[in-house]
């Protein structure tokens, strides 16, 4: 494969890149992604989380093209053609998000029928970057089918998402080299160099499950720590209200691709603070600029075997409403969050991660991860809720929460059962 130039990366070190991968990256729609932090609100906290989805995408290409070579050199894939196919579709596999990443997936799921694996299909098959690809030989659709995890060769998605997916691989080491949290250190090379494939899956050598089960386990400890740290998380619940109130006057939802590729987190942070300090989508958007943080007065983080389904958004107004009645303000104070996600990857199919391909000497068998050592304890699903409230009503609102929930060892499953979970 013939490269034309290179990119220093304090994760990857050097990251290679092809012609027609250069004609990508250079492409607005491409690079509106550095515009879009990786981590949200994350900043608040770890002010040096100000890495993007755009060198996040780069890294991903890396690590896809690292699998595909090594796929390559060992008969699974049949020519370097796919190498770049699979470089491409990592490259891209992020380009449908929107302003603060996956925070305006909640937006979307709350407002619109459509989410950024839909609008991202839509970019990489309608906008410029399809002129990009066919310019250079590429086929759009198939491309967009590799990003999403929709190929038909089932272990060319796993490289793009899943368990052993570049997109982990890079977002990992990356997140933990910008917040400056230790968990995200993996060794993805030994995992790269022991791919094989069987039953068009992606098999690992039983040598590498170590590395594995660090990854896991760096992956849970990353989302403890970081991702759903409390701190962050409250300037995350702002921009969600925010940006779900201020729709209506800024359609923010709009998917069409002239608006959708106009949104970028500091361009649709300051659309909504220019709506002005009376309209509460702009109260909220001001206090988030100027890190005046809602405060959480209480949280419960349990880890849970079954996957059930998840309190709808109707549910939690009601108890917003009821926490605000006891407190004797308006609702509008009380925020009431309710976060979950696998501590497992999800597949390509977007299911839990429950078995991994490993072969040994004996052939390639199907190993529950259930029985890699410490895999076990933490698999499953771990459900958050926490109550936020403003500084002047922090006092209020915590009295009022252990009157309306009851005392704090029973109140998350008393929430759970009493509101039809």
């Amino acid at each position: 494969m013939d490269f034309a130039g290179e990119i220093t990366d304090p994760v990857h070190r050097y990251i290679r890149f092809s012609g027609v991968e250069k004609d990508v990256i250079d492409n607005p729609a491409f690079q509106r992604l550095r515009r879009i932090r990786q981590l949200a609100g994350a900043h608040l906290v770890y002010p040096s989380a100000q890495h993007s989805r755009f060198e996040h995408s780069l890294g991903a290409m890396h690590i896809a093209g690292l699998a595909g070579e090594s796929l390559l050199s060992k008969g699974y894939i049949d020519n370097a053609d796919t190498v770049q196919e699979l470089r491409l579709a990592a490259l891209l596999h992020d380009i449908g998000h929107g302003p603060f990443s996956h925070l305006f997936e909640e937006v979307l799921e709350t407002k619109s029928s459509t989410n950024h694996e839909e609008i991202g299909k839509k970019i990489i098959t309608k906008s410029a970057i399809a002129d990009v690809l066919q310019k250079n030989g590429q086929n759009p659709d198939l491309i967009s089918s590799l990003s999403f995890g929709q190929s038909k060769v089932g272990f060319l998605n796993e490289i793009i998402s899943g368990g052993l997916s570049a997109d982990i691989m890079d977002y990992l080491p990356r997140d933990s080299f910008f917040t400056g949290a230790e968990y995200g250190k993996i060794d993805y090379h030994r995992l790269v160099s022991s791919m094989e494939v069987a039953n068009n899956r992606l098999v690992i050598d039983r040598s590498a499950l170590n590395s594995l089960e660090s990854m896991l386990i760096s992956r849970y400890e990353m989302f403890k720590a970081v991702y759903f740290h409390k701190t962050v998380r409250s300037a995350e619940v702002m921009l969600l209200h925010s940006m779900i109130a201020a729709d209506e006057h800024l359609k923010l939802t709009d998917a069409s691709l002239e608006n959708y590729l106009s949104l970028t987190d500091e361009a649709t942070l300051e659309r909504i603070c220019a709506l002005g300090d009376r309209n509460f989508a702009a109260r909220l958007a001001i206090d988030y600029r100027d890190r005046r943080l809602l405060k959480c007065v209480y949280e419960k983080i349990l880890h849970k075997r079954d996957r059930r389904k998840r309190v709808d958004r109707k549910t939690l107004r009601a108890l917003e409403s009821e926490i605000a009645d006891h407190a004797g303000i308006d609702s509008s104070f009380v925020f009431v969050d309710a976060s979950r996600a696998p501590s497992m990857p999800l597949t390509p199919s977007k299911d839990e991660m429950y078995s991994v391909l490993v072969s040994d000497k004996t052939g390639v068998y199907e190993m529950p991860v259930s029985e890699i050592p410490l895999v076990e304890s933490i698999s499953g699903f771990f459900d958050m809720l926490r109550v936020y409230t403003t500084a002047e009503n922090r006092q209020a609102v915590e009295r009022s929460v252990k009157k309306v929930l009851g005392d704090q060892e029973s109140l998350y499953m008393g929430v759970w059962k009493q509101h039809g979970r």
